[in-house]
């Protein structure tokens, strides 16, 4: 029984199943709704044995856009700010190491842009298929903030220190054949044969050998990401430092009226 979801919706194809992030007018940009809602797939997928692998797409033009800086529905600290703390450790970290641990594959299909903490939701699956015309952006820095939702840790395990600072401290887009160039996806595909190949690709996997793949996933987990929950609390506290920082209420004022941010660096 598919629980009924606000901003996510859950469809089943045999033993396949998609979660279908459905905030299309926002480019599924993330809100406490949205959390919520996709916590709960993950988790219903998670314990469901007759699902035997998983994929993860956007509804619309973007597959998500990272958090709604437009929604201040979450919870706010005595001092006014987001608890982003709060957010993140009871709501966001246990979907990044749900799908991360979860004893079937995970396909992340990038039907578009793959920004903030949507780009962490694209790198915690075990594989990763992009349009060609998506793109990939830490642009946590362009608003005062550090990466988070486990990008610090996917980033540079997948493309290195060098790539990852470049990616964290300039804010820059990457396009998808080149992530799928430095190994931060598995393959950027035309526009046009996305879907099938992604149907494709996903079917195999759930026809596949799937105690098989839960085991890899717990070798690959063993010895690349066996600090992740370490990693997770390390985020969440300088994320909410930085929350806190003059130039996190300038980033987000810039972004809201479409100017160029004026960081005083405090």
């Amino acid at each position: 029984m598919t629980t009924q979801l606000e901003t996510v919706r859950i469809e089943r194809r045999g033993a396949a199943a998609t979660i279908v992030l459905s905030r299309p007018e926002t480019m599924n940009a993330w809100n406490k709704q949205f959390g919520l809602d996709l916590r709960a797939a993950v988790d219903e997928l998670g314990a469901d044995d007759g699902v035997r692998a998983v994929c993860v797409t956007g509804e619309g033009r973007g597959f998500s856009s990272g958090a709604d800086l437009k929604d201040i529905s979450d919870e706010q600290t005595p001092a006014g700010r987001p608890d982003v703390y709060r957010a993140l450790t009871e709501r966001y970290h246990p979907i990044i190491t749900g799908l991360r641990t979860m004893p079937k594959p995970v396909v992340a299909a990038v039907n578009g842009p793959a920004v903030g903490i949507g780009l962490s939701l694209a790198l915690c699956a075990d594989l990763v298929i992009a349009k060609e015309s998506a793109y990939f952006l830490l642009s946590f820095v362009n608003i005062g903030l550090v990466p988070d939702g486990g990008s610090s840790l996917f980033v540079p395990e997948r493309v290195g220190f060098t790539r990852a600072s470049e990616m964290a401290m300039l804010g820059e887009r990457v396009a998808a054949a080149q992530a799928a160039e430095w190994g931060l996806i598995n393959k950027a595909l035309p526009d046009a044969d996305f879907d099938a190949e992604v149907e494709a690709l996903v079917d195999r996997l759930a026809a596949g050998a799937t105690a098989a793949y839960a085991g890899v996933k717990r070798q690959l987990n063993a010895w690349l990401y066996a600090r992740m929950d370490d990693q997770l609390e390390v985020e969440a506290q300088l994320q909410n430092d930085m929350a806190h920082s003059d130039d996190f209420v300038e980033g987000v004022a810039a972004f809201l009226q479409k100017r160029p941010a004026r960081f005083a660096g405090r």
